[in-house]
């Protein structure tokens, strides 16, 4: 699925304060290698039915696996392995024995206490690696997940290997440890770097094992289909601490949602919870929502944050102008799209806004390969809209109880006729600060 940089950070996937997005939401890897591949997957939506099945499938044999997941692998047993390759280490006796192993040991004091907390390590990790594909051999279906253990399995019988997994760390006498350490350092390295990495792969869909059982999130359907659609139930944004849910139902026949509603009231929310369950969906992640279906789409794309660039002299609207221009581009090769627009052309006036936003939805709405969700604080070109069949209307409603504003964030059919601006000025203090002057 193709997605841009701009439409990332509108839904907060990555994020300049990294507590505030959905990666970090996501992340309960045990690795610096799992949390890289982690962010790696994020960032890549897949574009095949088959792909996010696979994904999905893997996600789904490891959730029963999460409480019985080997706890002798950690971040400090990974890195201690691979320092152990980058230092600088007097040679190992070449047929270590009781005698040259002690006097080793003597001569090599900092070098023999390196090696000694290294092999110890490195038992804990062959050890985890062992157990792993002993789970994933008799729990999983995943074809992904078979493949590792299979080749994890190849990897931990070679050598001294298989002895080291049944090796306890207590009382290594000093030959054994060099012994070891020998085979490890001058003929595994490229083998323990390939168990390092499956683990760090295997980490980071554990990771999401971890969010999709945590955050009870429930597996979308997918499907290919020629007409894009979304139907969702319970659909929520999963940033949010105690977020309202909402269903979400679009087709080629209403593929044009219109949104209105008071700032604050719920609108920006609403838009990004159904961009960001769409992408999820495309990872093969789980989703925040009782249950969804949705079409394979092509792109996602937003308009949500637009900004001026004082640098190169373009304004607010220019910006504005040129983002709907190169959306419009985009999705005109008959492929499906879902397009996320929030309070469309705010850098201009209002005679001017309400011109520019009603040739936009009349041109949009007839493009019946994409579906659209645009919000708009301009209430009055909702009315003539009404005649297309296709454009349905939602609000959130907001209600006044002695001067104070109730926001249900409840989505409603219609359009709203909330004028609250001056309300918010004068509850404020805005308005008694200016009679003052």
């Amino acid at each position: 699925m193709q997605i841009d940089k701009t439409t990332l950070a509108d839904l907060s996937i990555f994020h300049s304060e990294e507590e505030l997005s959905v990666v970090h939401f996501l992340d309960h890897t045990h690795t610096s290698g799992g949390r890289e591949y982690l962010y790696d997957l994020l960032a890549k939506p897949l574009s095949t039915v088959e792909a996010i099945e696979s994904n999905q499938q893997t996600i789904r044999d490891l959730i029963p696996l999460i409480d019985r997941w080997p706890v002798s692998i950690t971040n400090g047993t990974v890195m201690v392995i691979a320092r152990f390759y980058e230092s600088q280490i007097n040679k190992y006796p070449t047929q270590p024995n009781a005698i040259n192993s002690f006097f080793y040991k003597i001569l090599n004091a900092p070098d023999f206490s390196l090696t000694r907390y290294t092999i110890s390590h490195c038992i804990d990790f062959v050890k985890g690696m062992n157990e792993i594909t002993r789970l994933l051999k008799e729990n999983c279906s995943s074809m992904q997940l078979r493949i590792w253990a299979e080749r994890i399995e190849m990897l931990l019988n070679k050598g001294v290997i298989p002895e080291m997994s049944t090796q306890s760390k207590e009382g290594l006498s000093n030959w054994k440890i060099l012994h070891y350490a020998n085979f490890i350092r001058s003929h595994y390295k490229n083998q323990f770097f390939e168990l390092i990495d499956i683990y760090s792969r295997i980490d980071a869909f554990l990771s999401l094992s971890i969010a999709c059982k945590k955050y009870e999130f429930s597996f979308p359907e997918v499907c290919k289909s020629e007409q894009p659609y979304i139907e969702a139930t319970g659909l929520y944004h999963p940033l949010l601490q105690l977020p309202v849910s909402y269903d979400v139902d679009m087709s080629r026949d209403k593929n044009f949602l219109f949104l209105t509603g008071a700032n604050m009231a719920g609108k920006s929310t609403f838009i990004k919870a159904v961009g960001i369950n769409v992408y999820l969906a495309h990872l093969g992640m789980g989703v925040p929502a009782k249950q969804m279906q949705l079409s394979l789409f092509d792109g996602l794309l937003s308009n949500i944050n637009v900004v001026d660039n004082i640098i190169k002299g373009e304004s607010y609207f220019f910006n504005e102008v040129q983002r709907i221009r190169n959306t419009i581009e985009k999705i005109s090769d008959g492929k499906n799209w879902l397009i996320l627009i929030d309070e469309l052309f705010k850098g201009t006036n209002v005679q001017d806004a309400m011109k520019c936003s009603t040739t936009v939805i009349e041109g949009l709405r007839k493009m019946k390969n994409v579906l659209f969700i645009l919000s708009t604080h301009l209430y009055e070109i909702g009315e003539p809209l009404q005649q297309f069949s296709n454009i349905q209307f939602r609000y959130f409603e907001t209600s006044v109880s002695d001067d104070e504003l109730i926001f249900s964030y409840q989505l409603k059919e219609g359009i709203s006729n909330d004028r609250l601006g001056y309300l918010i000025l004068r509850k404020e203090g805005v308005v008694e600060l200016l009679e003052k002057l």
